[in-house]
């Protein structure tokens, strides 16, 4: 046996313990990522006590933190294929910690909320997008979905962590506390990344052997990329899931108290259920499709058809969850509010796999961003109807009713147009010809 034979096991171990480490360490910039999120909803009743803000006022801190994220997330996107991962996650934790610490200030009222939300968010566009592409550069083709979800499972853990850890800080130090806790984590996550993290062999520099079906086609032009039924349904299917969630971390807990009666204690440990079984759910649909895949299965079926059986649960429940019996309330809202991201990391694989290495930061990016618009809009219009409404109760009803039939849409679209193997085909057909090197030991010819 040669040595370079003996030294390829070992060096695959090594790659296989780095991947690990290296998707760990991005869960939990992603549980960061949430719990950012989730920190204005869960300590929404003392900012509108302290500010006096009415829910439009409201609304309007929740929907500006995702008034840059959609263009953040496609600059950064594009700037994914240029630039290695690891000084691009560092920036953006760092960006998140200053905008969460200048709320600890006691100066800081509505107008600060407001801008700090519209930076943070503008770091945040980026993240998940980002760190999706970065755990795919450590796994190949066919291997995404499972580390895609556990990429998204990190989101759940943010908020299984941030409600009962906010809500406590938030009642012994004061809610601006939270917010001051939330950026110190952003600066303690960007020394453990540029200490452990950093991108993996599959990226479009290196194109790997093992992963033909992606060598040689970067030239495909990324307007096919993005008019592929792939790429739009899973953009669509995600704006409604994403709605879902910014609705989830604004008003739930809102809706919670004020609607159904629950004392702070009683929420901290509720919110935390939905992101429970997002997490199962999430790790359970990327288990699913990985084993569908490498029995043959086709994508469209793992990802497609599978990912769309998901929000189209969350749609009807959520459709009941107002009309139920009080006993059904919380079953129903967990199901409706965390069945929906379980697609969404088999729409992120199913985008990788028909992308070219140099086109996938990009369309990830750009697919995020569009679907992200969905966040800017929604806690704004559900603060609209809720203001609009005879009685709370009303808009409350009214504002789920709209996101659930949302969710029913982007399941049907995405039965209808997500093909990844029909799209991949498509695009390398549409390859510009390679120029073929000439062999090493080739002769030169007459005329050279």
């Amino acid at each position: 046996m040669t040595l370079e034979a003996e030294t390829q096991p070992a060096e695959a171990d090594g790659t296989r313990r780095r991947a690990r480490t290296v998707l760990a360490v991005l869960a939990l910039f992603i549980v960061i990522n949430a719990a950012d999120k989730a920190v204005l909803g869960l300590t929404a009743g003392p900012i509108k006590d302290e500010l006096g803000l009415t829910a439009t006022e409201f609304g309007t801190i929740a929907s500006s933190f995702y008034l840059l994220f959609s263009l953040s997330a496609v600059s950064v996107g594009f700037l994914g294929d240029r630039i290695r991962p690891r000084p691009l996650l560092a920036v953006l934790a760092l960006v998140w910690a200053a905008a969460q610490l200048p709320i600890l200030l006691p100066a800081a009222g509505f107008g600060a909320l407001v801008a700090t939300r519209v930076m943070l968010g503008a770091g945040e566009g980026p993240g998940y997008p980002l760190a999706n592409y970065t755990a795919f550069t450590w796994y190949p083709e066919k291997r995404r979905a499972l580390p895609s979800a556990v990429v998204v499972a990190g989101g759940a853990g943010g908020t299984v962590l941030a409600a009962p850890l906010v809500i406590l800080v938030s009642e012994t130090l004061g809610w601006r506390a939270a917010f001051g806790l939330l950026g110190a984590a952003g600066l303690i996550w960007t020394a453990l990344w540029l200490r452990l993290g950093g991108g993996g062999p599959y990226t479009a520099r290196l194109g790997p052997a093992d992963e033909p079906s992606e060598a040689g086609y970067d030239t495909v032009p990324f307007w096919r990329i993005v008019t592929t039924g792939t790429w739009l349904g899973a953009t669509l299917s995600t704006f409604a899931v994403m709605w879902t969630l910014a609705l989830g971390f604004a008003w739930v807990p809102l809706y919670l108290e004020e609607q159904a009666g629950f004392s702070d204690a009683e929420i901290s440990g509720i919110v935390g259920l939905p992101a429970l079984s997002m997490a199962a759910l999430v790790l359970s649909a990327g288990a699913l499709a990985h084993r569908l895949l490498r029995r043959g299965v086709s994508a469209r079926l793992a990802q497609g058809l599978l990912g769309a059986l998901l929000p189209l649960l969350a749609g009807v429940c959520l459709l009941l969850m107002t009309r139920a019996p009080s006993s059904a309330l919380l079953p129903l809202l967990v199901v409706a509010f965390s069945a929906g991201n379980g697609q969404t990391p088999l729409t992120n694989a199913a985008i990788a796999d028909i992308c070219p290495p140099g086109r996938r930061s990009a369309a990830l990016g750009l697919s995020y961003a569009l679907a992200a618009l969905s966040s800017l809009v929604a806690p704004y219009v559900t603060g609209r109807i809720i203001d609009a409404a005879s009685n709370e109760a009303t808009g409350y009803g009214r504002a789920f009713d709209l996101t659930a039939w949302l969710l029913i849409a982007g399941a049907v679209l995405s039965v209808l147009l997500i093909r990844p193997d029909r799209d991949a085909r498509t695009l390398l057909a549409h390859t510009a010809p390679q120029p073929t090197a000439p062999a090493a030991n080739s002769e030169p010819s007459a005329k050279e």
